[in-house]
This record gives C-alpha cells, sequence and structure tokens, in this order.
C-alpha cells in the first residue's frame, strides 16, 4: 500500500497526534492508509457498505455516525462540497479544542475548501502531495453555519441529503425509467441501488406488487428511503447491491445503477449489477434498468440473460429489460 499524505504528514512531523483519546477519521475509504494512526484509538465513520465491510475487516471500529467526543479527528474530503462542510463541523463539534486534520484530492475540491477555513480560523500551511492537499487547525469556533440543517426537500415530496446520489433533483434516468415500465408489475420486486426511494415510492403506486425490496449500499441514502418510501410493502437492506443474496429469488428486478467510483466513468459497476441481478432473479425473472446512452451494457445483458430490448430512451439515456436470467451468470461474470 503506498504511504498516503497523511501517513507521510505524520512521520515527517508536519502535526503530533495527541498521547492519548479517540481519533475520528471522517470518510476513509477501503484501501486507505491509516497505517500512522493507532488502531485501537480509531474511530472511522463510514455509511457505504463495501467500504465499512472492508475496515471492519481490517480491524478498525467503524460506524455510521460520529459517537464523540474525540482528541483528534481527520476530515477526508468527499465529492459533495456540502456534504465535506458538514462532516468538518460536525468533526469541530465532537473534538473540543482538538486536532483537526483536513486531507483531500484536489478534484474534490481541495484547494478551495483550504481557501474557505483560511478565512475562518488559523490554519497551518498546506502540504500538497500526490494531487492533493492536507492541512491542520485546533478545533474552535467558525463552521456553525457549515452544521447540517436539515434535508433537502425535492419535487414529490421527497427530501435527501447532501452526498446521496442525485440530492438537488430528480434523475432524469430514474424518470425515463419509471415512463416506460409496464403497468403490470411482477409480484415479488427488488430496486438494486434504490438511493433515497424515487424508483421505489413509483413502483409501489402498482397495487399489483406484493412485495418490494430497496436494496441500497449508502446508509444516507437508505435513511432517506426510509422516509420517503412508507409503503408497508417496502423492505429495506442496506447492502452491497452486487452482494446481496435473497432469501428467494425475485420475480423482478428494476435498476439506475451507478456509474462512478470517482469523477470518471466506470461501466464496470454496473456491469456487476447485471450479473448480480441476474443471480437474483426467478429462471422466468425481468430485469429494467436504465443507463445513460453511452454506456456498453448491452454486451452484459447477453451474458447474463436470453433475451434483451431497449423499451425506451432518447440521445441521453436508454432504458433496457432482459429476460430469462442464464444459470450461473454471477459465476460466470
Amino acid at each position: 500500500m503506498k504511504a498516503s499524505r497523511l501517513s507521510i504528514a505524520v512521520q515527517d512531523g508536519l502535526f503530533v497526534l495527541p498521547q492519548d483519546g479517540r481519533i475520528a477519521i471522517y470518510g476513509a475509504g477501503a484501501d486507505d492508509d491509516l497505517g500512522a494512526f493507532p488502531k485501537e484509538r480509531c474511530e472511522i465513520i463510514q455509511g457505504f457498505k463495501p467500504d465499512y465491510d472492508a475496515l471492519v475487516a481490517r480491524g478498525f471500529q467503524v460506524v455510521v455516525a460520529a459517537t464523540g467526543p474525540y482528541s483528534a479527528a481527520v476530515v477526508k474530503l468527499a465529492r459533495s462540497k456540502k456534504q465535506s462542510k458538514m462532516m468538518l463541523a460536525e468533526a469541530v463539534s465532537s473534538t473540543p479544542n482538538g486536532l483537526i486534520i483536513v486531507d483531500g484530492m484536489k478534484t474534490d475540491g481541495a484547494d478551495g475548501f483550504y481557501r474557505e477555513c483560511r478565512k475562518r480560523v488559523d490554519v497551518s500551511a498546506a502540504f500538497s502531495k500526490a494531487h492533493g492537499k492536507l492541512f491542520f487547525f485546533t478545533a474552535q469556533a467558525g463552521f456553525d453555519d457549515w452544521i447540517n440543517s436539515g434535508p433537502i426537500l425535492l419535487d414529490e415530496g421527497f427530501q435527501t441529503v447532501p452526498g446521496v446520489f442525485s440530492a438537488e433533483k430528480i434523475d432524469r434516468g430514474s424518470k425515463a425509467l419509471i415512463a416506460a415500465l409496464p403497468k403490470k408489475l411482477p409480484k415479488r420486486l427488488a430496486d438494486l441501488g434504490a438511493g433515497w426511494g424515487y424508483l421505489s415510492r413509483h413502483i409501489l403506486s402498482r397495487e399489483k406488487v406484493q412485495e418490494l425490496h430497496l436494496i441500497e449500499a449508502d446508509y444516507a441514502a437508505l435513511e432517506c428511503a426510509r422516509k420517503n418510501v412508507t409503503d408497508p410493502r417496502a423492505n429495506f437492506h442496506w447492502a452491497d447491491a452486487t452482494r446481496f443474496n435473497p432469501p428467494r429469488p425475485f420475480d423482478g428486478i428494476i435498476s439506475n445503477p451507478p456509474f462512478h467510483t470517482s469523477r470518471k466513468a466506470d461501466p464496470e459497476i454496473g456491469r456487476s449489477f447485471i450479473t448480480a441481478a441476474a443471480a437474483m432473479l426467478t429462471p422466468s425473472g425481468h430485469m429494467w434498468l436504465v443507463a445513460n446512452r453511452h454506456l456498453p451494457y448491452e454486451r452484459s445483458l447477453a451474458e447474463s440473460f436470453r433475451n434483451i430490448e431497449e423499451i425506451a430512451g432518447d440521445n441521453a439515456f436508454k432504458v433496457l429489460h432482459a429476460t430469462r436470467p442464464l444459470r450461473g451468470s454471477r459465476a460466470a461474470g
């Protein structure tokens, strides 16, 4: 594992960790180098299930919400600027007079974030390395306006929070998928990568649906879904959709799969969703999914299903329908 900015900063003595007390690490990922931090004193705040599970397997204490108080806190910047601000404000509040360390990639706005923090409190010089930036300061007042101010309210009464997919508006692809679905759907369904519940609420408007399982890896998004989808037919699962094993196969799966791991498109995520979906379905099962027009999912569908068709689309999106999953497709994938 290549040494991170955090480890290099500790090794070079840019800051000194407190001798005792717990250390919070907000947003650490599965493969992050955390070797400079005493594992037995760390509490990692991470709500993305694959990262959560991987960090637990590495022996860390991992939680979905901070428990405080801490003697030091590390905030790893998120893609969402609002989410990063909320994490930092919480870290400052949970670490009274303690050491606050901020670490992030330039592509996640590290330069601008540093400038904004300098306007509020006295911060260290920035340590720049590997296309990113690290700085630190002593926790103090100055970030109250960055504290979580409640949910984001969208059309149709939906609510979200910063950092979840499509937090500021309803995704066009999800709208296209709902518009293309047949009026009659199978009785037992799953929404794979359910997000904050837009697809699921609309699926449950079909009275023939008897059971719907929302499977979502982002804990914050799933908590929003619990508020947005109150129908008793809904079942909620905080899980990695590509590894989920249902107690019995589904008759149908609907999905708007994610296609980013960072800021670059990664079609492999959608391919994994397709492979996993085929393994979760009955032999006569259906899958409906929406994807950006340029994403090459047809080949993956052909490897996992006998029948595939495009049932709707425009120059931006395509809605695909696949039936009769091939047995053993997960192993083949």
